[in-house]
């Protein structure tokens, strides 16, 4: 594939960016003409297996949900045609057309996949009278719509048998949506832990994940060459309902071996990967290896920038080698993003290089690392041997080595260097003023700053800018750090990155962004009791418990449990209810119901034995977290 620069492409993203703050600059055309002509485009594979058994796609490209709201825009990227502009890294450019691609491909006789309709893939294998349908998207209307369209192209069949590869949304969000099209008693499977795994994502941390993700993937940006050109391992995230369909069984035994609806199925469990359950499948009489997301077009994530446990790199590079060791006949690998690998050859040769990528990224940050050096300073000398970094694979398109190197030093250390001046660190705003003051004040800053903006040093700049910004500087520095983001982006071959610093740049001019997520309606209902009373033990504010006490009996007659919940010491705690639990108050009732009550105030639908004002008293000493809090700005 050809990629240069080209001189119409960057007219056009200038006339196009005439009401911004700066079109490309020279550093910037430099930056990404340098990529052009160093990335290794000479190798076209991924082009062949991107397009290979394409069947069609939908015929109205826009999901909607119930009530109308856009789902999934399946167009919205028509724009990434042709040479990249010079807004966009040419490498990145190439990986935003490949993961662009949607509608239903047939992988080889029996299995085909749709791609495009959501981040991730939806596998359905062909068996004796339906389908074994591999994950099931983010959110219900975009995995009902891939049904349809298989269903459409190969006919109405049930579901025989649904298999969540791992305990991220993006897998089994969409469960709810699929089951009206499973057969009786058809198995829902899942590897072990995979339950637990998956609500602590979406309860403790929720909140400040879902800001941080909007972040990640660029949510509140425009789609288009200046703005968001996808997330690297997909185009874009479904934006629908989002509803666990609970598994009926977890996959605990290692190299277990199932027949659903007649298809061989052997399970490899990588706990401790790229999630912390996670499994891959071997069809043997298919040849056909499912790496999940052990495994991906592009390098991935050690520490996901939305926030999450460090991942183990060691276990992630052992996991694929154990998988090419196991399954040497797999003639096809497919994987929960992306596109298949076909031969033999080719696929033994993708998972020994992606494989070592990983195990190169952990043993070169642990030498360093025991050489004394820090993450920043890993992350700025670490390179990966050309072998591995000519492969499209291997690119940072999602994950990235200096990301990365941090998080394997992270993992190992935590995040103090040991350095004394670490234990006592000023808070940003408190530190940005004495900065501003000690380098001369707020003029003197934004002049330096300027300096190293006009040289193309926008790194610098930005952190210069940053300090001014927190110590409230004028806007004009705003403006100008947005601009340095905007450079930034335009320049990254990193997909989160690009939309890291353009969300940044839109913060910075317009404020934090509403956020745009999938509705978690699905999920509340199923949460056993602890977790719900974990997540509500993390909203208690003490400024508003003060030296309050309260002990709650909760009755639920919907779930026939009960629950004993203590508030003492600003602490909530709870355990489920036994003989003889003494309290203020007992309130019974169905959960949905008291909950609500609780966490949003609504009518409380229940009977109240006891002190009637004690559920008041709970709900008002709880705090709501704040889904717009400031990142970018004090």
């Amino acid at each position: 594939m050809k990629c240069v620069i080209t001189l119409a492409a960057l007219l056009a993203a200038s006339t196009a960016l005439a009401q911004r703050a700066d079109p490309p600059s020279e550093a910037t055309i430099a930056a990404n003409q340098r990529a052009a002509e160093t990335a290794p485009f000479a190798d076209t594979r991924d082009f062949d297996f991107a397009s290979r058994g394409y069947m069609g796609t939908r015929t109205d490209p826009v999901i909607r949900t119930a009530d109308g709201r856009v789902a999934m825009d399946l167009n919205a990227y028509d724009f990434l045609k042709g040479e990249a502009p010079a807004t966009v890294n040419p490498s990145l450019w190439r990986q935003s057309q490949l993961t662009a691609r949607h509608g239903l491909f047939k992988v080889m006789d029996s299995v085909w996949q749709v791609r495009g309709f959501d981040t991730a893939n939806i596998t359905f294998i062909r068996g004796a009278k339906g389908w074994v349908v591999i994950d099931a998207l983010t959110n219900s209307e975009t995995a009902q719509a891939a049904y349809e369209l298989v269903s459409e192209k190969l006919g109405k069949r049930p579901i025989a048998a649904l298999i969540y590869t791992h305990s991220h949304g993006d897998h089994f969000g969409g469960g709810e949506g699929l089951k009206p099209f499973l057969a009786n008693g058809a198995p829902v499977l899942a590897p072990v832990g995979f339950f637990k795994a998956a609500i602590s994502e979406s309860v403790i941390a929720g909140p400040a994940m879902a800001r941080r993700a909007g972040y990640q993937f660029g949510m509140p940006v425009a789609k288009g060459p200046q703005g968001t050109v996808g997330v690297a391992i997909g185009s874009d995230i479904g934006r629908g309902t989002r509803g666990m369909l609970r598994p009926t069984a977890e996959i605990a035994k290692d190299g277990k071996v199932m027949l659903l609806d007649g298809v061989k199925t052997v399970f490899h469990l990588t706990p401790g990967t790229e999630a912390p359950a996670e499994m891959n499948m071997y069809f043997p009489d298919l040849g056909v290896l499912d790496l999940a997301e052990n495994a991906n077009p592009t390098q991935h994530n050690v520490l996901t920038p939305r926030g999450a446990l460090v991942r183990d790199a060691k276990a992630w590079a052992e996991g694929l080698s154990d998988a090419a060791y196991r399954f040497k006949g797999a003639r096809v690998l497919i994987t929960s993003h992306g596109w298949p690998r076909f031969g033999q050859a080719e696929v033994a040769d993708f998972l020994a290089k992606h494989r070592d990528i990983y195990a190169y990224l952990h043993d070169q940050s642990i030498r360093m690392m025991n050489q004394g050096l820090t993450g920043d300073e890993i992350a700025a000398k670490i390179r990966l041997p050309a072998s591995l970094e000519k492969e499209w694979y291997n690119r940072p398109y999602y994950g990235s080595l200096s990301f990365n190197a941090r998080a394997v030093y992270q993992y190992y250390m935590g995040w103090y260097d040991a350095n004394p001046v670490r234990l006592k660190v000023l808070p940003p705003e408190e530190g940005g003023k004495r900065y501003v003051e000690a380098m001369g004040g707020p003029r003197r800053v934004m002049e330096l700053a300027q300096q190293a903006y006009d040289k193309g040093d926008y790194g610098w700049a930005a952190e210069l800018l940053n300090r001014l910004v927190f110590a409230g500087g004028v806007s004009s520095a705003r403006e100008l750090l947005a601009r340095c983001y905007e450079q930034l982006a335009w320049q990254s071959e990193n997909a989160l990155a690009r939309n890291i610093y353009l969300t940044g740049a839109l913060e910075l001019k317009r404020g934090p962004s509403v956020p745009s997520r999938p509705g978690d309606g699905g999920f509340l209902p199923i949460l056993p009791a602890r977790d719900v009373f974990d997540m509500l033990a993390t909203r208690i504010d003490p400024q508003k418990a003060g030296e309050g006490r309260l002990t709650i009996r909760f009755v639920f007659t919907d779930k026939v449990e009960a629950v004993t919940v203590r508030v003492a010491n600003g602490v909530l705690t709870h355990r489920a209810n036994e003989a003889g639990d003494t309290a203020d108050a007992t309130v019974t009732g169905a959960r949905g119901d008291i909950l609500a009550a609780v966490m949003s105030g609504a009518p409380l639908k229940a009977r109240i034995a006891g002190d009637q004002g004690a559920l008041l008293r709970l709900a008002g000493w709880l705090d709501q977290p704040d889904p717009r809090f400031a990142i970018v700005t004090p």
